[in-house]
């Protein structure tokens, strides 16, 4: 993840960054010019803090629709000369699965885009995945050879196509090409390129690594760290406690024990999960002692690290009486018990959430990592008195995730949720935000209504979501 550079929420900018509702509203109310300014700068700068998993390309297409803007600007971007320089899918994967939408809209000019840039342009394996979900066979199939014209008739060639054909996210258009009788010398090479990705992956599963059967809980020890010590960025202290959970007996504890207080980094690491996942009576007094541990000189910090993941992962009564006194801390194990009470909590620590949760935003913004928990939480535990706290969430975050989450946990506190947030939340970004306000949005708006309809009636929408928004139209069966 990153941070972008988000503008202000009270801006078009900051709304359409952030995938709000309000940003599709206030766009159609804005001038043209201005609006399509705001769009193009979010599709071509990804304002997205993880653009892995928020949501972002459908919202722009819908607008683009809306505004019936051009696709200059995109067509620019993808095709400038920093297009072979920068290969890093996140400089051009928002505007190629915007084009993958308006594709599916009909827009004829997406798709022609979508094709050149498969055959010319270096995140090519982004537009193909789009067109294979949207183009027909026959275009496709017109692609074969200027795709696998990227890969010289090399051993280095061979290998990379093959790997390509192995990694695709979808399959249609390599399966097209190995079965091109018009072209046999493509097919072929695809045909041999499927065979070697499927060898790679058997012999990946036949090589054998790390722990045998029959080692002993030091020999697991020492193997964690001595992964530590040749790959310090591949750490092993995961794998190495489910190894540990195998070969470790209940004569063994006292030697893990020993381990977790005064082992070198990754044994450390490695006793602490293995002993917080058995819900060792010491796990918790050894956890605390390695959290208050001072950051190394270098910044390696492995087991404070790991000691809070092994208190995130404890379920038993004993973690959560110990979150219940460290939830005032102010360092990580502090956020992991305030999270733990926002997750597991009884209805009486509702005043300790909710004191985290003011604190956390007062203190470290509304994008600190714990605040998912924490939101998760007051909504759980129904604080009412949280919701204003919860809408300033809602209203500044830069992650749609979490707003998403802030507008569930508004719903179960807020009484004007339906008539408020709800109502925008139906053009939100996210499917799963658009679904819950399907179910809660107030119907007294004609906007709400006429956006329930289109919503039912948009191919392009998730199902989850137009469920929802039959559950708003169809009348109750009578009851006999």
């Amino acid at each position: 993840m990153f941070d972008p550079d988000i503008a202000p929420s009270g801006t078009l900018l900051g709304l359409l960054q952030r995938g709000r509702g309000d940003g599709t509203l206030h766009a159609l109310a804005a001038p043209r010019a201005e609006a399509l300014a705001a769009l193009n700068h979010c599709v071509l700068r990804d304002p997205r803090r993880d653009w892995q998993v928020e949501n972002r390309s459908l919202y722009y297409a819908r607008l683009y629709l809306d505004l019936a803007g051009g696709l200059d600007e995109i067509e620019q971007h993808l095709f400038h000369p920093d297009d072979l320089l920068d290969t890093a899918e996140e400089r051009t994967g928002l505007a190629l699965a915007v084009l993958g939408h308006l594709a599916s809209y009909g827009r004829e000019d997406a798709l022609l885009l979508l094709r050149r840039y498969a055959a010319t342009g270096g995140n090519w394996a982004w537009a193909l995945d789009e067109l294979a979900l949207r183009d027909d066979d026959d275009a496709l199939t017109a692609l074969g050879e200027l795709v696998l014209a990227r890969f010289p008739h090399t051993p280095e060639g061979e290998a990379a196509l093959a790997a390509a054909v192995r990694d695709a996210f979808e399959p249609r258009p390599w399966r097209l090409w190995a079965d091109d009788q018009h072209a046999p010398a493509t097919a072929a090479r695809v045909r041999a390129a499927r065979e070697q990705g499927s060898f790679d992956r058997w012999q990946r599963q036949l090589r054998p690594s790390g722990p045998r059967p029959g080692w002993s809980v030091r020999e697991v020890l020492d193997w964690a760290q001595q992964g530590l010590e040749a790959h310090p960025v591949q750490l092993r202290h995961v794998p190495a406690t489910r190894c540990l959970t195998a070969v470790a007996g209940p004569e063994d504890r006292l030697e893990i024990i020993e381990a977790a207080a005064f082992g070198p980094e990754a044994a450390r690491a490695t006793a602490l999960r293995y002993l917080a996942e058995h819900d060792d009576p010491q796990a918790l007094d050894l956890i605390e002692a390695a959290a208050a541990e001072p950051v190394l000189p270098d910044g390696g910090d492995l087991v404070a690290e790991a000691a809070v993941t092994a208190f995130e992962r404890m379920r038993g009564t004993a973690a959560l009486d110990r979150a219940r006194q460290w939830v005032q801390r102010t360092d990580g194990l502090g956020d992991a018990a305030a999270a733990m009470l926002a997750r597991r909590g009884a209805p009486y620590d509702a005043p300790l959430v909710l004191g985290a949760l003011r604190r956390t935003v007062r203190t470290g913004g509304c994008d600190a990592p714990v605040l998912w928990e924490l939101v998760d939480g007051a909504g759980r535990l129904a604080i009412h008195c949280a919701a204003p706290v919860l809408r300033h969430v809602y209203r500044e975050t830069a992650s749609s995730h979490l707003r998403g989450r802030a507008a569930r946990a508004l719903a179960a506190t807020d009484p004007s949720f339906a008539a408020g947030f709800a109502v925008e939340c139906l053009w939100d970004c996210e499917e799963s935000t658009r679904e819950l306000a399907a179910h809660h949005a107030t119907t007294a708006d004609t906007r709400v209504v006429e956006q329930l309809r289109r919503l039912a009636a948009d191919p392009a929408e998730e199902a989850e979501v137009q469920t929802a928004v039959r559950s708003r139209f169809e009348p109750e069966a009578p009851t006999v």
